[in-house]
């Protein structure tokens, strides 16, 4: 094959489109840790209808990503006495939410004591 060959493929996985940090997975076809952050936060949210805090954890699984995600589940006077809740979200590889469950509720100015 020449380089003027229509055929040719531009990357060694055989597509025309080359990777870059601007595609939206790894080379692997696997979302990267930010990209999986930010839909396990974005796809809970819409599920639940409430805005995400934060997300806690998250852990690459054998077929996706495992995130803990931190809910505000009920608004309290003082905001320490907030009730809020960390939902564990499993991804696919291509970051769509497979499923999710509340792990915990606690309220907001609780600290984590020995575990």
């Amino acid at each position: 094959m020449t380089s003027t060959d229509q055929d040719a493929p531009d990357t060694p996985d055989g597509s025309n489109t080359p990777r870059t940090a601007g595609n939206s997975t790894a080379s692997s076809g696997r979302v990267t840790a930010p990209q999986a952050m930010r839909g396990a936060a974005s796809q809970l949210g819409e599920l639940l209808g409430t805005a995400p805090e934060s997300v806690s954890a998250l852990r690459p699984a054998p077929d996706g990503w495992t995130a803990d995600v931190e809910v505000v589940e009920l608004e309290r006077v003082p905001d320490t006495m907030t009730v809020m809740a960390t939902y564990r979200v499993s991804l696919d590889a291509q970051g769509q939410l497979l499923g999710y469950e509340r792990a915990r509720r606690y309220a907001r100015g609780q600290l984590d004591r020995g575990r």
